[in-house]
């Protein structure tokens, strides 16, 4: 990520400080229900029970205003995707803490069920979504990261390294032999992106070791011929050190992305199926609510 985007990502402390107190509060909301559920202030069937659960279906079945503003044009006008996709987000929330207080934190006839675990697996496949969105997206909604922009940074980074010390050939070398072509073969399966991801860390975290031990060797004769003092001698060896390590960050990331990407598609395709049986089962509850 460019240090623009890491100014923009936590130029708003809001950013990181508000999904913070939303989770407090609704675990503190939930914890609260769950202690009172005895009591049975609150009733399915009637007064406000009844009508939590008319504003939990509600807000559930308003998740798919999301879906439909990114997929159809007349709808492009009716605010920006990010506004639509925190909204989506906090639905997703709300909507299942109002059905659980609507129920009273009990289960009741069988149609009940069916709904409210269709409803707790939606909101369980929204949560690792969105745990999955946020590992191939730089922030909230922000610009997507990609494999060959982070192999790009990765190779100036090892330009940097052959610029600061000439002497070190062999690192720069080892380094532009290591990225040589991992752009090129990108598994198509999330299975494979986890092999190769795997494979590609335990090499890199060897790579660090071993470059970065061979490049003090290298600094520490450079040194000795040009009578460095020892300052200068451990700034270019941090600085070696910081590159080296950032370089295999980097490379490690675009692993990383390959596979998050392939499992990212992979839940979209269970997701929207897991949605629709959701607001079946939600519908005939509420049809067997009316009629008997």
């Amino acid at each position: 990520m460019s240090r623009a985007a890491v100014a923009r990502a936590s130029g708003n402390p809001l950013r990181g400080t508000l999904p913070v107190v939303i989770t407090v509060v609704v675990i503190g909301a939930i914890g609260t229900g769950w202690l009172q559920k005895e009591e049975e202030y609150i009733t399915p069937g009637s007064g406000t029970g009844y009508w939590l659960g008319i504003y939990g279906s509600v807000a559930m079945l308003s998740l798919l205003a999301y879906s439909m503003r990114k997929r159809f044009k007349s709808l492009r006008g009716m605010g920006s995707v990010p506004f639509w996709f925190r909204t989506h987000m906090l639905l997703g929330v709300v909507g299942p803490v109002l059905i659980l207080f609507h129920a009273n934190f009990k289960l009741g006839a069988l149609n009940s069920n069916v709904a409210f675990f269709a409803m707790l697996i939606v909101a369980i496949s929204g949560v690792i979504g969105r745990y999955i969105y946020g590992k191939i997206h730089m922030g909230l909604h922000g610009g997507r990261a990609r494999v060959k922009e982070l192999l790009v940074e990765a190779e100036t980074m090892r330009t940097e390294l052959g610029q600061e010390m000439q002497a070190a050939s062999f690192v720069s070398r080892e380094l532009a032999t290591f990225s040589k072509g991992l752009d090129k073969r990108v598994p198509r399966t999330a299975l494979g992106s986890l092999r190769t991801g795997a494979i590609i860390a335990a090499r890199t975290r060897r790579l660090r070791v071993n470059v970065t031990a061979e490049a003090r060797r290298l600094i520490r004769a450079e040194a000795k011929r040009a009578r460095w003092s020892w300052s200068e001698r451990r700034r270019r060896e941090k600085r070696v050190e910081e590159v080296v390590r950032r370089y295999a960050a980097a490379v490690r990331k675009a692993a990383e992305l390959t596979f998050f990407e392939r499992l990212f598609s992979l839940w979209h395709v269970l997701h929207l199926p897991l949605f629709f049986l959701m607001l079946l089962a939600g519908l005939v509850h509420v049809w067997a609510v009316h009629h008997y």
